[in-house]
């Protein structure tokens, strides 16, 4: 089937997307989709097929959204520091409010769902990554003998550690904590001398804590 184009399958999968966020993806049936969103699952199935399939639905609507909302920060600054910093904040904000069995779920009942979504992190991510390394090499505000593609794998790696919900047990640690721990890790390894000074009047000025 089709990704959903009209404006009421593109709600249901907003509202969707939401839900599984909040809640997990196994806990919820297709009836408690239906009844949090206020419809009937006759009305529900006329977009999707089945579970499965309103699962990789939703996931395609994430990382078609992700992907623009990416385009348009790296767009809105010039400075590489400044954009990682904007990506960050970006990532933190969301990710920081994500279910901790999604990235489980997604494995192990929905394999199409997560390999849209896996797909997203090894090959989309790691592309915007590499391109924010070249840019602060060649500012100077990153050191000039960087890998930028190893970097950006190793980034992309770390980011799925963050949420994979086994590496760090979310009981103990927020997303967000862990989250910083490896921006901070990973910013000031890459960091020139130049950048590095531009990074701590950046911290200083927004009163970050990398």
């Amino acid at each position: 089937m089709k990704i959903v184009q009209d404006d009421k399958g593109n709600e249901i999968l907003l509202k969707t997307a939401q839900l599984f966020m909040r809640f997990g993806i196994k806990s919820m049936t297709m009836d408690d989709v239906a009844r949090q969103l206020g419809i009937s699952k006759k009305t529900l199935y006329i977009y999707v097929a089945d579970k499965n399939d309103l699962v990789k639905k939703v996931m395609m609507g994430i990382v078609e959204h992700e992907k623009i909302q990416s385009d348009n920060i790296c767009k809105a600054h010039e400075n590489a520091i400044d954009i990682l910093f904007a990506l960050s904040k970006d990532v933190s904000q969301k990710f920081g409010q994500v279910h901790p069995s999604i990235n489980y779920d997604l494995q192990k009942y929905h394999p199409e769902a997560w390999q849209i979504f896996n797909e997203f992190q090894t090959t989309f991510i790691t592309s915007c990554i590499q391109q924010n390394v070249e840019l602060g090499i060649k500012q100077g505000l990153y050191r000039d003998n960087l890998d930028p593609f190893l970097i950006a794998k190793f980034y992309s790696s770390k980011l799925y550690m963050c949420s994979d919900g086994i590496t760090f047990q979310q009981d103990q640690y927020s997303f967000q904590k862990i989250y910083l721990e490896m921006m901070r890790y990973h910013i000031r390894g890459i960091a020139s001398e130049e950048g590095l000074a531009y990074l701590k009047e950046k911290v200083k000025q927004e009163n970050h804590q990398l």
